[in-house]
C-alpha cells in the first residue's frame, strides 16, 4: 500500500507511519462494525412501509390507514407502537453501552466486536422469523445490544490503529460501511416488496444476519490495538502489532509513549469520575455535544423513516422505496468525498460546509412542503415536484455524509486521553442512541403536529451546531491521539480548561501521554 509520512505533532513529537496492507485490512475488517448499524437503519424503514408487515404486526395502523379518508398528508402513520418497533433498538443500544465500555477496557476493543456480532446475529434470526410483536421487539433489543458494543467498540479501534495522518480515513470506513449498510438494506426494502405471498419483509429482516456474521468472524482474525494489548499487560505483543502496522521498526518513540499512557491509566481508579475534572472539560463537552447534534441534524428522520416520509408526502409504495434507494445511494458516495478529504482539508472544513448545505436544504424541503400542502396537509403533488424535492432532500443527505455522519464518529473517538477513553466513547455511544431513540419514537407524532414547521425545526439546530463547531471546535486532523491536549491548551477558549501543567507530561521528560 502507498503512503509513508513523517508525522509531526502539536507537541513537536514525530511518529514514522505509513499506509500498509495490514492496517488497511484490519480497518477494513473491523469498519464492517458500521454495516449492522446502517443495515438496521434501513432496513427497519422500509419494512414499516410494507402493508403485509403492518397487517400482520401492527393491524390497528394497517386498518386506520386504510379506512382513514382523511386527506392530511402529515398524520398518515402517528402510532406510538410502530415507532416504538424502529426506536426500541437504539434504547436497548443506550443501556448496552455502558456494560461495553468496560467489556471494552478489560478484555479489548476486539472481543467487544465480537459481543457485538454475536448479539446482533440472534437479533436478526428472531426478527426473521418472528410471529407477534413481543417476539419482533425481543429481537430488536438484542439488535440494540449488537449496536452497542459494536458503536463502541469499533471507532476507537480505528483511531487507534491508524496512523495519524490518516486517522480521518480510515476511521470513516466506518460511515462508508454504515452507509452500504443503509443502500443494502433500501435495495433489499424494493426488491422484496412485491414477494406475492407478503413475506418479503422476512428475508429484509432476517439478512441482518450476514453483516452480523461479517463482523463476528472478523473479529475473530483481528489483532487488538496497541493501545488496548499495553494497558492489559500484553506489552511484547502490542510492540509487534505496532511495527505491522506502522510499517516500520522505528516505533520506539510512539510505544514509549503508549506505555506512558498506559501507566498513567492504569492509576486512575474511577474513570467515571475522572472524566468530571476541570482539565477533561473540553473532551466531556465535545463527546455530549457532537454525537447530541449529530441525530439533531435529523438525518435518522430521512434515513429509517424515508419509504414512510416519502409515502407521507405523497409518492407511491414503490417510489418511495426508489426514492429512498436515490438518498442511500447519495449517502454512501458522498461519504467517499468525506475519506478523501478529511485528512486534507480538516474536520473543520467538512463540519462547516456540511453544516451550512444541510441548513439551506432544510429550509428549502420544509418550505416546499408547505407550499404544497400547507397547514392543512391537503394537496396531490405533481412528478416535477416530486422531484424536486427529492433533490434537495439528497442534497441534505449528501452534506451530512461529508460532515456530520462520519465526523459525529471520529471526532470523539479521538479526542480522549486514554485513561478515561472508554468511559468517553460510552457517553457519546449513549447521548447519540439517547437522542436517536428520542427523535425516532417522537418523529411521526412530531410530524403529524409540527407539520413542515418539523424542517425548520431541525434547520434551526443546523445553525446552532454549525456556530458551535465555528467556535469551540478545534482542528484535530493529523495530530496523533498521544499529543491532543496540545490542541485543548492552545484553543481560546479550552485553554482555560487545560492548563500548560496539564499538557507537560505530554513533552520530553517524563513523557507523560495523553493518548485519545
Amino acid at each position: 500500500m502507498a503512503g509513508g509520512a513523517m508525522v509531526q505533532t502539536v507537541g513537536g513529537k514525530t511518529y514514522p507511519g505509513k499506509m500498509t496492507a495490514f492496517v488497511f485490512f484490519t480497518c477494513l475488517v473491523a469498519s464492517s462494525g458500521g454495516l449492522i448499524f446502517g443495515y438496521d437503519i434501513g432496513i427497519s424503514g422500509g419494512v414499516t412501509s410494507m402493508d403485509s408487515f403492518l397487517s400482520e404486526f401492527f393491524p390497528s395502523v394497517y386498518a386506520q390507514a386504510k379506512a382513514n379518508k382523511d386527506t392530511n398528508q402529515y398524520c398518515k402513520f402517528d402510532s406510538q407502537l410502530l415507532t416504538l418497533f424502529t426506536s426500541s433498538l437504539y434504547l436497548a443500544a443506550l443501556a448496552t453501552s455502558f456494560v461495553a465500555a468496560w467489556v471494552t477496557r478489560v478484555f479489548g476493543r476486539k472481543w467487544s466486536m465480537f459481543c457485538g456480532g454475536v448479539t446482533f446475529l440472534a437479533g436478526s434470526a428472531l426478527n426473521g422469523g418472528a410471529t407477534d410483536v413481543m417476539m419482533l421487539i425481543l429481537g430488536r433489543i438484542l439488535l440494540g445490544v449488537g449496536v452497542g458494543f459494536a458503536n463502541q467498540s469499533v471507532p476507537l479501534y480505528l483511531s487507534e490503529m491508524a496512523p495519524a495522518n490518516l486517522r480521518g480515513m480510515l476511521n470513516i470506513g466506518f460511515q462508508l460501511m454504515t452507509t452500504i449498510g443503509i443502500l443494502s438494506a433500501n435495495l433489499i426494502n424494493y426488491a422484496t416488496s412485491s414477494i406475492q405471498g407478503g413475506w418479503g419483509w422476512r428475508i429484509g429482516l432476517g439478512l441482518a444476519g450476514v453483516p452480523a456474521l461479517i463482523i463476528t468472524l472478523g473479529a475473530l482474525v483481528l489483532p487488538d490495538t496497541p493501545n488496548s494489548l499495553i494497558a492489559r499487560g500484553y506489552a511484547g505483543d502490542a510492540k509487534r502489532v505496532l511495527v505491522k502496522i506502522r510499517g516500520t521498526d522505528d516505533v520506539h518513540d510512539e510505544y514509549d509513549d503508549m506505555v506512558a499512557a498506559s501507566e498513567e491509566a492504569a492509576a486512575i481508579e474511577h474513570p467515571w469520575r475522572n472524566i468530571l475534572q476541570r482539565k477533561y472539560r473540553p473532551q466531556l463537552t465535545i463527546a455530549i455535544l457532537i454525537p447530541c447534534f449529530q441525530q439533531l441534524t435529523g438525518i435518522n428522520v430521512i434515513m429509517f423513516y424515508a419509504p414512510v416520509l416519502f409515502l407521507t408526502i405523497g409518492f407511491a409504495g414503490d417510489a418511495s422505496l426508489m426514492s429512498a434507494v436515490i438518498t442511500g445511494l447519495v449517502n454512501m458516495f458522498a461519504t467517499v468525498v468525506s475519506i478523501i478529504s478529511v485528512d486534507r482539508l480538516g474536520r473543520r472544513a467538512l463540519f462547516l460546509q456540511g453544516g451550512t448545505q444541510m441548513f439551506i436544504s432544510q429550509v428549502v424541503v420544509g418550505t416546499l412542503i408547505a407550499l404544497q400542502f400547507g397547514v392543512a396537509g391537503v394537496g396531490e403533488m405533481s412528478r416535477s415536484y416530486a422531484i424536486l424535492l427529492v433533490l434537495f432532500i439528497c442534497l441534505y443527505v449528501a452534506g451530512f455524509a461529508w460532515s456530520w455522519g462520519p465526523l459525529g464518529w471520529l471526532v470523539p473517538s479521538e479526542v480522549f486521553s486514554l485513561e478515561i477513553r472508554s468511559a468517553g466513547q460510552s457517553i457519546a455511544v449513549c447521548v447519540n442512541m439517547m437522542l436517536t431513540f428520542i427523535i425516532g419514537q417522537a418523529f411521526l407524532t412530531m410530524l403529524c403536529h409540527l407539520k413542515f414547521g418539523l424542517f425548520y425545526f431541525f434547520a434551526a439546530w443546523m445553525l446552532v451546531m454549525t456556530t458551535f463547531v465555528a467556535l469551540f471546535l478545534p482542528e484535530t486532523k493529523g495530530v496523533p491521539i498521544e499529543e491532543m491536549n496540545h490542541v485543548w491548551s492552545r484553543h481560546w477558549f479550552w485553554g482555560t480548561y487545560v492548563s500548560p501543567h496539564d499538557v507537560a507530561g505530554a513533552g520530553a521528560g517524563n513523557r507523560r501521554s495523553h493518548n485519545v
